[in-house]
């Protein structure tokens, strides 16, 4: 048990903070409130004059699975023998005891969404777990969190010698997989309990159907406004949904995302624009879009950009307009919104996990750092 006591609460949920004290056992958040009567045994921390946040929520990374920029030894983040991987799950690529986890955790990251690149048209699960742990099972908060799909430049580079030239083909592609598992499921459907009736079976098509039931968004890795309009499109042609990656020209098209009720992940902002498609980055453009009613995360890429500077790129958000509160929930409550983790992280609240950062001075400074962080309950930095 562990009790933080007379801090200023930042807890996600009130734009204001307040001064109140935060009692955690058993790995969850049992208590808010002033002047709370704890048992003799419990783990005192005086928070007096200091900030009290929310564990900070990544919804789009490869952390654990790039290696780290060691090289190909370690760089499991993308299968590049085959544009259409479905089927594959990043839990089975996760290596835990990759440093960049504990850098993380140091700087306050409790929870990350950790997935496949965008190389491939499908490219498999993403997954959100915790960044302590040396066993991924143990790790996990949800197991299956969206199916990793790409539009763009980086299908058409990695597979233009193959089987994929333009952007045309990139969309055909996935439709055909959409089709395809659209008459699977049909068939699964139908066949009912009579095992001599089901199809043949497909891994591949067997790991779309939570997509066509609803049960698993798309997480659409895009960039440039047509790329958007076209994920977009083809999410409303099957009935699927569908979450924003990137979405870089997002503040050039804010008078049409404002009215599609779609979670949008922003960034990663704090890079060169090394390709075309990134000719018109802004860390302008989660401020236009919070501002216009969308529900807007900031997101590293990491390891675009090291994991553990995701505070610094809300803070440079804030300081290219977005506003404070905006960006506390782009990096926390809505962060795990768009993750679909909303009720176990993102803020302070009872019952939800007692991931709880102590810190001097405002999160978004370039020079904060947490003095305390708490993971499930427990002291990890």
């Amino acid at each position: 048990m562990i009790c933080i006591k007379n801090g200023w609460v930042h807890d996600a949920v009130h734009e204001e903070p307040y001064i109140a004290d935060i009692l955690a056992d058993k790995g969850k958040i049992t208590a808010i409130g002033q002047n709370l009567i704890v048992p003799q045994d419990c783990e005192i921390i005086d928070a007096t004059d200091k900030n009290v946040y929310p564990g900070f929520v990544e919804a789009h990374c490869h952390i654990g699975l790039d290696g780290s920029g060691i090289g190909f030894e370690g760089d499991d983040c993308n299968e590049m023998t085959d544009i259409l991987t479905p089927q594959l799950r990043a839990i089975d690529g996760i290596n835990p005891m990759d440093p960049t986890f504990r850098e993380a955790a140091l700087a306050g990251i409790t929870t990350v969404c950790t997935g496949p690149g965008s190389a491939n048209v499908l490219g498999g699960t993403f997954t959100a777990i915790k960044t302590v742990g040396k066993r991924v099972d143990k790790m996990i908060v949800k197991k299956e969190v969206a199916m990793k799909c790409a539009f763009g430049e980086n299908p058409k580079r990695c597979y233009k010698d193959k089987n994929n030239y333009s952007r045309m083909s990139t969309a055909s592609k996935l439709r055909e997989m959409l089709l395809k598992a659209r008459e699977y499921d049909r068939k699964v459907l139908a066949a009912g309990s009579d095992e001599s009736k089901l199809p043949a079976y497909d891994m591949k098509l067997e790991a779309l159907r939570p997509v066509l039931h609803g049960e698993l968004p798309l997480k659409a890795h895009a960039h440039e406004a047509n790329d958007i309009f076209t994920a977009l499109r083809i999410a409303q042609e099957f009935n699927v949904k569908i979450t924003l990656e990137h979405v870089t020209e997002g503040h050039l098209i804010v008078d049409e995302l404002k009215d599609e009720p779609v979670p949008m992940a922003v960034g990663p902002s704090l890079t060169h624009a090394s390709k075309f498609e990134l000719r018109n980055k802004t860390f302008e453009t989660p401020g236009i879009l919070a501002n216009a009613g969308c529900q807007v995360s900031i997101i590293t890429d990491s390891p675009v950009i090291p994991q553990q500077y995701l505070p610094l790129c809300a803070g440079l958000a804030i300081k290219s307009g977005m506003k404070e509160w905006d960006a506390l929930k782009a990096i926390t409550i809505n962060a795990a919104r768009h993750i679909g983790i909303e009720d176990r992280v993102g803020s302070l609240e009872i019952g939800k996990d007692a991931d709880i950062l102590v810190m001097e001075g405002s999160c978004f400074e370039v020079s904060a750092q947490p003095e305390i962080v708490i993971i499930d309950g427990k002291v990890v930095a």
